[in-house]
């Protein structure tokens, strides 16, 4: 299997799941609290969930995958934002820098 999809596959799954566990996990709804974003949580959980299923139909339609990259690399931009913001340290906002160099791959694959 070629990296690039790999890369695809991955990313989906991955936002699949952070959508769907920000609807039902305690442990998310308290770090969802801790960011400041207690009362968005449901709204983020969709895109996230949005971002992850247009990934995979991405495999079908190009600008479903191009626009679910770019959707991806802004929540992930500031998701590190908010990182910043709230003091956490490298380790913690290690996931949001490595899925923002993985939508960019996306992207960069895309176009």
């Amino acid at each position: 299997m070629e990296v690039n999809k790999i890369i695809i596959i991955f990313t989906a799954i991955s936002f699949i799941i952070y959508g769907l566990s920000s609807f039902q996990s305690r442990r998310m709804a308290s770090e969802y609290k801790r960011w400041g974003f207690e009362k968005s949580r449901s709204v983020i959980g969709f895109f996230q969930l949005i971002g992850g299923l247009g990934l995979i139909l991405g495999f079908k339609y190009q600008s479903i995958l191009l626009a679910s990259s770019i959707g991806i690399a802004v929540m992930m931009f500031f998701a590190i934002i908010v990182r910043l913001k709230i003091k956490d340290s490298l380790i913690e906002t290690l996931p949001a820098l490595t899925y923002l160099l993985l939508a960019s791959i996306i992207i960069n694959s895309s176009l």
